[in-house]
C-alpha cells in the first residue's frame, strides 16, 4: 500500500509540472500549476466551524451567525492568501559546482518574485531531502542552494523540486512542482590507497627532463607524495615543532613531467578502481605543480599544468565510456 501511494504520489507530481521535464527558464508559477488543500489544523478548523453552525442553528443564536460567518470568512482568506504567496512565483536554474563521487552536489536556484508584495514562508524542498526556508521581497530575488548526495561519477541531474506555502495562519497548504534544467558533473573519488606517482621512473610512470641537484635553490614547500626523498629539507623540519615535511624548490622544478598511463596500472583492475587510482594521481600531480599528461585507452592529454588542464581530464574520468545525459 505504502510503494501504491508513492507511485500515485509520483505520478500526480508529474503530471503537475504541466509539460515536458527539464523545464526552459524561467519557469513561472501560474494559477494552472498551483494546488491548494486544507492542512490538519485546516480541517479541524473547517470542523469546528460546521460544530459551531449546527449548535447555532439549533439554538437561534444571532451573534453565533456573526461568528460562524466571520472564522469562514478567515478561512476563504488563508486560501486566497496562500494561493498568491506562490502565484507568479518565477524560478531560474543557478550554477552546480563539480563534486567528487560520495559528496553532496549543490544545486543553485534563483527566485524572482515580480509581484508587489513579499512572498513569504516559502518552503523548498526535493524528495527525501531538508527543505529550505526563504522569503523573497517585492519585486526582488533571493539564491538558495538545494543538495543532492553524489554517489557515483557522471552527470546527476536536478530532481523535481516541490516549493510550498502554509501562509498565512497554516490553515491550508499551497504547492507546485518545477522541473528546472539544471545538473551537476561528479568526478569519481579518488582512490584512497592509490599507489604513490613516480618521478624518474623511465618508461613506467613518468619521467623528468630537468629539476637536477645542480638547478638554484628557489625555497620550500609541502611535500608532496611525488616529491623525491632527495629534495626533503630535513635540517628543516628538525627545527619545526609540528612533523610536516618541507621540500626543496629548485629553479628548475617546473621542468618535472609525468605521465599518467592506464596502461600502467595494476593488472585485474576494474573499471571504477582505475578510474579512482587515474583520480587521486591527477589530484596529486597536479597539487605537486607538475606538468603532467594523461593516456586512456583511447585518448591522451598532452603533458601540461593549470585548472582548465586539470578540469578537462577530471571531466573526461568522470564520463569515461558513459553515454551523453
Amino acid at each position: 500500500m505504502t510503494q501504491l501511494i508513492a507511485r500515485l504520489r509520483d505520478r500526480f507530481a508529474q503530471w503537475g509540472v504541466r509539460g515536458p521535464t527539464p523545464e526552459a527558464a524561467p519557469i513561472i508559477l501560474t494559477q494552472r500549476r498551483i494546488y491548494v488543500l486544507p492542512t490538519q489544523p485546516g480541517l479541524a478548523f473547517a470542523l469546528s466551524i460546521i460544530v459551531m453552525l449546527l449548535g447555532t442553528i439549533n439554538y437561534s443564536l444571532s451573534l453565533g451567525y456573526v461568528l460562524v460567518f466571520l472564522l469562514a470568512g478567515l478561512g476563504i482568506s488563508a486560501i486566497l492568501h496562500a494561493f498568491r504567496n506562490l502565484s507568479r512565483l518565477n524560478i531560474s536554474p543557478g550554477r552546480a559546482e563539480s563534486v567528487f563521487a560520495g559528496e553532496r552536489a549543490r544545486f543553485g536556484l534563483h527566485l524572482f518574485n515580480p509581484a508587489a508584495g513579499d512572498k513569504l514562508a516559502l518552503r523548498l524542498s526535493l524528495a527525501g531531502e531538508s527543505t529550505i526556508l526563504v522569503d523573497v521581497p517585492a519585486q526582488g530575488h533571493a539564491n538558495i542552494e538545494l543538495s543532492l548526495p553524489a554517489p557515483r561519477r557522471g552527470w546527476l541531474a536536478l530532481q523535481r523540486i516541490t516549493i510550498e506555502t502554509t501562509y498565512p495562519l497554516g490553515l491550508v497548504r499551497a504547492w507546485a512542482y518545477a522541473a528546472p534544467d539544471l545538473r551537476c558533473l561528479v568526478y569519481p573519488a579518488p582512490a584512497a590507497n592509490a599507489p604513490p606517482l613516480r618521478l624518474g621512473a623511465g618508461d613506467e610512470q613518468g619521467n623528468r627532463a630537468g629539476g637536477s641537484g645542480n638547478d638554484d635553490f628557489a625555497g620550500l614547500r609541502a611535500h608532496q607524495l611525488a616529491d623525491s626523498p632527495h629534495h626533503v629539507a630535513w635540517k628543516a623540519v628538525a627545527r619545526q615543532a609540528d612533523d610536516d615535511l618541507l621540500t626543496k624548490l629548485f629553479s628548475g622544478e617546473s621542468s618535472e613531467t609525468l605521465w599518467l598511463d592506464w596502461a600502467k596500472l595494476p593488472p585485474g583492475l576494474d573499471t571504477e578502481t582505475a578510474l579512482a587510482i587515474l583520480t587521486r594521481w591527477v589530484l596529486d600531480a597536479h597539487a605537486a605543480g607538475f606538468a603532467w599528461g594523461l593516456c586512456l585507452p583511447t585518448k591522451e592529454f598532452e603533458p601540461a599544468t593549470g585548472e582548465t588542464h586539470l578540469a578537462t581530464c577530471l571531466q573526461t574520468l568522470a564520463l569515461w565510456n558513459q553515454e551523453p545525459l
